[in-house]
């Protein structure tokens, strides 16, 4: 677990944000809102979708009608997302956290069920920490005891 954590707020632009990534050498951080309170997480891999070309849902065309065959609400937010220009638009909500004594194997088969790789690490209501990949690589690097 990292405990020297940089967090953004959801205002803060794009830009800004890919800088402190690049800068720190990180692959993601919380975003914390009024009070301190957890809203989001925002990745690298956030921004990577948020450059993508669009692409548009499998429709089917009858008599110049387009069904389309995926819901509406998914192209709209991804289109948001690719438009966002501050965290807040391009953030990933309601993260996936943990307790600082969750175990390595839980964290990791977390990370793999829900496909996150920046986790925050919650204790009585504030971040205390967060846990990425190589925080994980690091721990089974130690082995057990160590």
């Amino acid at each position: 677990m990292t405990t020297d954590i940089l967090t953004v707020a959801p205002e803060t632009s794009i830009s800004e944000l890919s800088k402190m990534l690049e800068n720190r050498k990180i692959g993601g951080v919380p975003v914390v809102g009024k009070g301190g309170r957890l809203v989001g997480v925002i990745t690298q891999s956030d921004l990577v979708e948020r450059a993508r070309d669009l692409e548009l849902p499998p429709a089917i065309n009858i008599l110049d009608f387009h069904f389309y065959l995926q819901i509406p609400s998914h192209s709209i937010h991804k289109v948001e997302k690719m438009l966002g220009t501050t965290v807040g638009e391009c953030m990933s909500p309601d993260p996936v956290t943990v307790a600082p004594d969750t175990p390595v194997a839980q964290i990791a088969a977390l990370m793999a069920k829900q496909q996150v790789h920046t986790i925050p690490v919650i204790k009585a209501g504030k971040i205390v920490g967060i846990i990425g990949k190589m925080d994980l690589v690091r721990a089974m690097a130690q082995g057990p005891g160590e």
